[in-house]
């Protein structure tokens, strides 16, 4: 497709259809919130526990684009970063509704980070190397987290972590 329409408007498409498909699956879970029943309760000690493992999740992300130790001891910080994510979300909400949308999103990040070891890299764009990326990392990742956490969860996604 990249030979037939150019580079850049294959991109402007791919990332048309990759939207397209973010807002059916907010769209999706929205409607099925609804109807969803309950396959476990998490006790609130996992709650607690979610909000531990999902506090490097910003900084992995960041870490995929600001080459530093981070990066380099993760290998594949954005992968572990939605790995973290997920499997926060499965501790604290046991409905079939999200074990469906983070059991997904966990298999994937998994099978993905295993086949990652068998192709070849590629470069993807980020900031150039320095030493000061890992605590620009840290301090951005964090301050999102916090953001997130306070604000934005429950203004983005309706409800507070808390």
């Amino acid at each position: 497709m990249v030979k037939a329409i150019g580079k850049w408007p294959w991109k402007g498409l791919y990332s048309l259809a990759a939207a397209f498909g973010f807002v059916l699956i907010i769209w999706g879970y929205g409607l099925s919130t609804s109807d969803s029943f309950d396959l476990y309760v998490s006790p609130l000690w996992l709650h607690r526990l979610a909000l531990l493992v999902l506090l490097p999740v910003f900084v992995l992300l960041l870490a995929a684009y600001f080459p530093g130790r981070i990066k380099k001891v993760t290998r594949h910080p954005m992968l572990l970063a939605i790995c973290l994510w997920a499997g926060g979300h499965l501790l604290a909400n046991g409905s079939l509704v999200n074990v469906i949308l983070f059991g997904s999103f966990l298999a994937w990040a998994l099978a993905d980070r295993i086949s990652v070891q068998n192709r070849q890299p590629r470069q993807i764009p980020e900031a150039p190397s320095s030493r000061f990326n890992d605590l620009i990392v840290l301090v951005l990742g964090l301050g999102l987290y916090i953001i997130f956490l306070f604000w934005l969860h429950h203004f983005l996604i309706g409800v507070s972590p808390f």
